[in-house]
């Protein structure tokens, strides 16, 4: 059965949550008009409020340390664009931290070696012992759910969190931002990488080997302790500019001779399959849907663009026979293991220990008090 989709974006009734309007306007374009575009820096005559705040940043610095805050580097557009920023539009100095999870296309080596180079900022690269990394990630598909990028993604959140913790940083930068992520991917999509219960409850089924080094954070201590104990702020300097995706790749490439990706996320091989095949075929999930309705919603690509993108797979024939093989021998896995389990029973995170109600309580409490202007659901 043809699945319903917005009038105004490209999000469908694959998000078995979504609803419509009566002029056929799903909630994720509402809630963006309702709730997320009135409270955006850049749009609501708060753009000013950057400058006091790289005031704050510059006071806060660690004492004795030359860096003025951390911002985590992927290599992709996002934190790419960011280092940009910080270092050549606000004068500030940040240690560059890069968690390497195993999964670095030469892409994203290439790109975050250039950008650091160029601006001369200090990079701090954390390596994850590959085989606690190697048994999580096993665990997840052995778990059969959609979620299975969840590890690396607990790692980069878990792992800069406890270097700031440790040399003393105030600020954190963050490359996340309206301008290309206005709608959240629906948790069925893309579960909470911060959910430890459900992390460590899949592992403790599935795994062998004990996470003696591998990066955890529970809700309670990045929700709060980090926070209101430490300190430590989060700041998405994008938010309170003119951010324009086919803009800042321009930028990149112009400046540091950067490489674009064919999606968002795919500087991470492992990511690339996981949105590009696993959620895709096993799930049907199409998380360009998100990415792509965001950039409609402010005004980078029109719907029809979108709507013809769409057509087309995210993985050729060919690139997905290379990336499969490579997965499964990099996880330990023979080819045959790995089609069995992509073969088997969908399982999703309700299936497994969760916090679900919890995160869920607490991110209502962060909409009532306009500290979170996103669907979590």
């Amino acid at each position: 059965m043809k699945k319903r989709i917005c009038s105004n974006c490209v999000m469908d009734e694959s998000d078995s949550l979504i609803h419509f309007d009566e002029n056929g306007i799903c909630d994720h374009c509402n809630n963006y008009f309702k709730n997320i575009e009135p409270n955006w820096p850049f749009k609501n005559g708060k753009a000013d409020d950057l400058y006091e705040i790289v005031k704050k940043i510059k006071k806060a610095k660690p004492k004795g340390s030359k860096y003025d805050c951390l911002m985590g580097i992927s290599g992709g557009v996002d934190s790419s664009y960011m280092a940009y920023f910080a270092k050549e539009k606000l004068g500030l100095n940040p240690m560059l931290y890069h968690i390497d999870a195993g999964w670095n296309s030469d892409i994203a080596v290439s790109n975050i070696e250039k950008v650091c180079n160029t601006l001369k900022l200090d990079l701090n690269t954390e390596v994850i012992n590959w085989k606690e990394m190697q048994d999580l990630q096993r665990s997840f598909f052995l778990a059969k759910v959609c979620h299975i990028d969840t590890p690396q993604d607990h790692a980069f959140m878990a792992g800069i969190y406890r270097y700031a913790v440790e040399n003393g940083f105030k600020y954190i930068l963050n490359g996340g931002n309206i301008s290309t992520e206005c709608i959240r991917e629906p948790l069925e999509w893309h579960y909470h990488a911060s959910d430890l219960i459900q992390l460590k409850d899949i592992h403790n089924k599935y795994g062998k080997v004990e996470l003696k080094t591998f990066p955890q954070v529970s809700i309670f201590k990045y929700r709060l302790l980090y926070k209101y104990v430490y300190g430590i702020k989060q700041v998405r300097f994008l938010d309170y500019i003119d951010f324009d995706k086919k803009n800042a790749i321009k930028t990149l490439q112009d400046k540091f001779n950067w490489t674009p990706y064919k999606e968002k996320h795919y500087e991470s091989r492992f990511t690339k399959f996981y949105e590009g095949f696993w959620m895709y075929e096993k799930f049907g999930f199409d998380i360009r849907k998100a990415h792509y309705s965001s950039l409609i919603l402010t005004g980078q690509i029109s719907r029809d663009e979108a709507l013809q993108k769409l057509k087309q797979k995210p993985y050729s024939e060919e690139e997905l026979k290379v990336d499969f093989k490579f997965v499964a021998d990099k996880l330990n896995f023979s080819e045959k293991e790995l089609k069995l389990l992509f073969e088997g029973e969908n399982k999703s995170f309700k299936d497994y220990k969760n916090a679900n109600s919890l995160i869920d309580k607490g991110a209502k409490i962060m909409r009532f008090l306009k500290l979170e202007n996103k669907q979590f659901r």
